[in-house]
């Protein structure tokens, strides 16, 4: 598994919300490595949104 590069994507995942999202702190894009599902998790209660939109709108940027 390339880990370097699921960091980057992971980073840039987390950019493009922080800037749709402005209401998303720097707390709630804090996570550990391999945990990607969990911060979907966050993201889905805080956004009130679900993973699939979030994934949609993550490409869409």
């Amino acid at each position: 598994m390339d880990t370097a590069g699921s960091k980057k994507n992971l980073n840039e995942e987390k950019g493009k919300l922080k800037q749709k999202f402005a209401s998303l702190t720097d707390n709630d894009l804090l996570f550990e490595e391999g945990k990607k599902e969990e911060i979907f998790g966050k993201y889905e209660v805080r956004l009130d949104q679900t993973k699939e939109d979030l994934q949609k709108i993550i490409s869409s940027l």
